[in-house]
């Protein structure tokens, strides 16, 4: 077989994608909008607004504000006894 019988074997009628990849252009463009598709929405997912980044951002910021509502009831209870301490001392 030489080169001119084998470039008259070639099917010119299939597509670029249907030669090269096996797939017709249309699944082969629908596919490759899915996984860009895919990847906008992970991405959203990841480091957008409602996302795990600002999910743990905000549990890290309640832990942060539970450790200052122990603090402050604790400084409260003291200040509290300090003050009836005063009170009971004033009173004598």
């Amino acid at each position: 077989m030489d080169n001119e019988e084998l470039y008259d074997t070639i099917d010119n009628s299939q597509s670029l994608t249907q030669r090269y990849l096996g797939v017709p252009l249309a699944k082969f463009l629908l596919m490759f909008f899915m996984v860009i598709g895919f990847g906008v929405y992970l991405g959203m997912l990841l480091y957008g607004t409602n996302s795990l980044e600002v999910l743990f951002g905000l549990q890290d910021y309640e832990t942060y504000l539970q450790g200052e509502v122990d603090r402050l009831k604790n400084e409260n209870a003291e200040l509290q006894r300090e003050y009836f301490e005063l009170k009971e001392i004033s009173a004598q």
